[in-house]
């Protein structure tokens, strides 16, 4: 009697399968890097790098909370949010004493989860579409920037400067990428998470099993607030000024980051591991492009096209599983149809 074949053996990433891509692209992209620039991640390097890098990867996180909220959750303020962080702290806090750690990262924080919470609660509760609620706050941030510092400048604290530094081995970025991680980690452990991919993959079924639509996608928001924050406040310290140009361009390399990282554009499926490897991505491209010599319209024009490509593949990816019938959005974690939406 003729033994049955056994199929063969599959690797399963679990919940972390939709970034096996991102992660793969981000590898591949860094080798490229190492190979036309050595010393890109050499000790004396790799603090710097990663300053540079980290306005990129924590947008793309800040962008992620919205988007898995589902409703077509972007956030177009992410990046006049980061931009007048810098004008917040150099221009104003700094000025008027807010100096120690202590004081002025609290009141950063706190600034980012209010914008992010009025625009949280604009979409949740008001019911206006997310685009223009954002765009919203988006202009008048912008301009807000803009009247407060007209030109860059201002004053940094010294210990900001240096987070952007070593910390003898450990780059001070590092230590803040590990702070985030803790928190999605913990906040992973409560039943929010849960709810928030339940919300972006249907709300209606979420809010017929008791779950809270409105404040779980105000939450996100806020969250989405508060890490843009972060990301000016790492930025103030990268550039050492305050500058009411530099936010806008963010809002477009977050879109491409969290498109990149595999997150559902629909919403519920995703976590910040993809965000933050799509942040990566998004560098490491634009570093690239830098070695190369590439000019500053160039840049921009290669930045459209990024994003445009990101968002094509994405739709492209998410037709296709929904073709296959596997990885739906929404789908609950431990569902073997619902893998990849796990968070991660």
């Amino acid at each position: 009697m003729i033994g049955r074949r056994r199929a063969p053996a599959r690797v399963s990433l679990g919940p972390y399968s939709y970034a096996a891509v991102p992660a793969a692209f981000a590898v591949v992209l860094l080798v490229v890097n190492l190979a036309f620039d050595g010393g890109f991640l050499s000790g004396g390097n790799l603090a710097s790098t990663l300053a540079v890098s980290s306005p990129f990867v924590i947008s793309a996180l800040a962008q992620a909370f919205p988007l898995l909220s589902g409703g077509g959750g972007l956030d177009l303020s992410v990046g006049p949010v980061l931009g007048f962080t810098t004008v917040l702290v150099a221009g104003v806090l700094v000025p008027h004493g807010f100096v120690q750690p202590l004081t002025l990262i609290p009141t950063v924080l706190v600034f980012g989860l209010a914008v992010g919470a009025l625009n949280g609660i604009l979409v949740a509760y008001v019911r206006l579409p997310a685009i223009i609620a954002t765009l919203g706050t988006y202009l008048i941030f912008s301009g807000l920037a803009a009247q407060v510092l007209p030109s860059p400048g201002g004053s940094v604290p010294l210990w900001l400067v240096d987070l952007t530094h070593s910390y003898g081995p450990i780059p001070g970025i590092a230590l803040v990428y590990i702070a985030i991680a803790v928190c999605w980690i913990l906040l992973s452990r409560t039943a929010y998470v849960r709810n928030l991919l339940s919300v972006g993959g249907d709300d209606r079924a979420a809010y017929t099993a008791g779950i809270n639509v409105p404040l779980v996608r105000t939450v996100a928001f806020a969250l989405a607030g508060m890490l843009s924050a972060v990301a000016g406040l790492l930025l103030t310290g990268t550039i050492q000024s305050g500058d009411a140009t530099v936010g806008p361009i963010f809002t477009v390399t977050s879109l491409a980051a969290v498109a990149l990282g595999g997150l559902s554009l629909q919403g519920g499926r995703g976590g910040l591991l993809g965000a933050a490897l799509g942040g990566a991505t998004y560098y490491l491209i634009q570093n690239l492009l830098t070695v190369a010599n590439v000019s500053v319209f160039q840049l921009d024009v290669a930045s459209g096209l990024v994003l445009i490509l990101a968002l094509a593949l994405n739709g492209t990816l998410d037709h296709l599983r929904k073709k296959r019938g596997g990885g739906r959005p929404g789908t609950r974690p431990g569902d073997p149809a619902a893998e990849a939406s796990t968070p991660g």
